[in-house]
C-alpha cells in the first residue's frame, strides 16, 4: 500500500528541494518496527534537514523529521505489538536515518517508547524533541539543587520551542520564571504560558566587561549559546546551574572561569538525541505528570506536510513561536 511522505532530494549542482510524495512499503528502510504515524513536530534540525542538511543528511533521497508519534504497525520485537502507541524522538532518526514526515516508518525497537499515560499522539508531538530536551534540562538543575526561591529561573530563546516548554514546566514547578526574547511581540504568549517576567534579548546580547556581574537568577536554561550563555554564567547565584540546551546565537562562548571559581556555579550540558530508554522513560513520566494541558494547547500551531517546506525555512530564521504539530493524515 502507498503512503505519503515529505521527500528531500538532491540535484547534480548541490541543490536540495522538498516536495509530498507517494512512496511503497518496500521504500521504507531497514528496521524491526513498523509504525503507523499519526503526528510529527517541528525543530531547528528539522528545517536542516527539510533544506541544505548541512552535514546531518548523508544520502538521498531523503525523508526528515526528528519526532513521531503513532501506532505500532508491526513488530518483529516482543516489546511491541500492532496497537501499541508510541513515541519517538532523537537516534538520529529524521537526520542520517529516515523520519517522521511520512504516514508510515520503519525503526528499531530500541528507539521507541510506549506513549506515555495522560498524553494523546497529539499532545506528544506538542512536546517532541523540543519539550523531552526542556524536561532533562529541568530535572538537571533539580538534581544540582534548584528549588523555588526569590531568584527567578532564567530562560533564554524562551518564544522557542525548548523556551515554550520550559517556561510553562518551570511556572506549574512553582519557580518565577524570567523569560529573555528577542520579539516584544511575544511577550503575553509568554506569560501566558507562565513567565512572570520578560527580558529583552539585547540586555544579554553584549559579554560585558566584567568578570562577574550582580547574582540575579538562581539557574537558567539557555537555548542560544554564544555571548549570552557567557553572560548569563556572570549573573547565576551562588552553587546555582546553566543548563545548555542550543546554539541559536552560536557555538563559540567567549568564557571566563570566575563564576565556576568563585561562586561555585554549574554548566550542565543536555543532550536529547542518545538519552537511554529508562532516562526517556523518566522524563516522559515527569512531562505527563507536570504540563499544564491547557498551556500546552495555547504553544500549538497545527499543520500538514505540505505545510513543512514553507515552515523549515521559517524556523531557519527564527520566525516560529511555540511548537509545530503536523497531522501527517491531514
Amino acid at each position: 500500500m502507498s503512503f505519503r511522505a515529505v521527500v528531500v532530494e538532491k540535484a547534480e549542482d548541490g541543490r536540495t528541494s522538498a516536495s509530498v510524495r507517494q512512496l511503497e512499503a518496500g521504500d521504507l528502510p531497514e528496521g524491526n518496527v513498523t509504525v503507523a504515524v499519526s503526528y510529527s513536530t517541528l525543530n531547528y534540525k528539522d528545517g536542516i534537514c527539510l533544506g541544505s542538511g548541512r552535514g546531518l543528511v548523508r544520502s538521498w533521497p531523503h525523508v526528515p523529521g526528528v519526532d513521531f508519534s503513532g501506532v505500532v504497525e508491526a513488530s518483529d520485537d516482543p516489546r511491541y505489538r500492532p496497537g501499541d502507541a508510541v513515541v519517538l524522538t532523537g537516534w538520529r532518526v529524521g537526520e542520517s536515518r529516515w523520519g517522521g514526515y511520512s504516514q508510515k516508518a520503519r525503526v528499531q525497537a530500541d528507539w521507541l517508547v510506549p506513549l506515555p499515560e495522560g498524553l494523546t499522539a497529539r499532545q506528544a508531538m506538542a512536546v517532541g524533541t523540543a519539550g523531552f530536551t526542556a524536561m532533562l534540562a529541568v530535572m538537571a538543575l533539580e538534581e544540582h539543587g534548584l528549588t523555588p526561591s526569590d531568584r527567578p529561573v532564567l530562560v533564554t530563546g524562551a518564544a522557542g520551542g525548548v523556551g515554550s516548554v520550559a517556561v510553562s514546566l518551570l511556572a506549574r514547578l512553582g519557580y518565577r520564571v524570567a523569560a529573555v526574547t528577542g520579539r516584544p511581540e511575544a511577550s503575553d504568549y509568554l506569560t501566558d504560558l507562565g513567565a512572570t517576567q520578560i527580558v529583552p534579548r539585547a540586555d544579554l546580547s553584549e559579554a560585558g566587561e566584567r568578570p562577574l556581574e550582580k547574582e540575579t537568577w538562581s539557574g537558567c536554561i539557555d537555548a542560544v549559546g554564544g555571548i549570552m550563555l557567557s553572560r548569563v554564567c556572570k549573573q547565576i547565584a551562588y552553587g546555582g546551574s546553566v543548563a545548555a540546551v542550543g546554539l541559536a546565537g552560536g557555538a563559540e562562548t567567549p568564557m571566563n572561569v570566575m563564576p565556576f571559581l568563585l561562586r561555585g556555579i554549574n554548566l550542565l550540558g543536555i543532550d536529547s538525541v542518545m538519552q537511554p530508554f529508562e532516562a526517556r522513560q523518566r522524563a516522559w513520566r515527569r512531562l505527563a505528570e507536570t504540563l499544564d494541558l491547557d498551556r500546552l494547547e495555547k504553544m500549538i500551531r497545527p499543520a500538514g506536510l505540505a505545510d513543512l517546506p514553507e515552515l523549515g525555512e521559517k524556523i531557519l530564521r527564527g520566525g516560529i513561536q511555540g511548537r509545530v504539530v503536523v497531522d501527517v493524515n491531514a
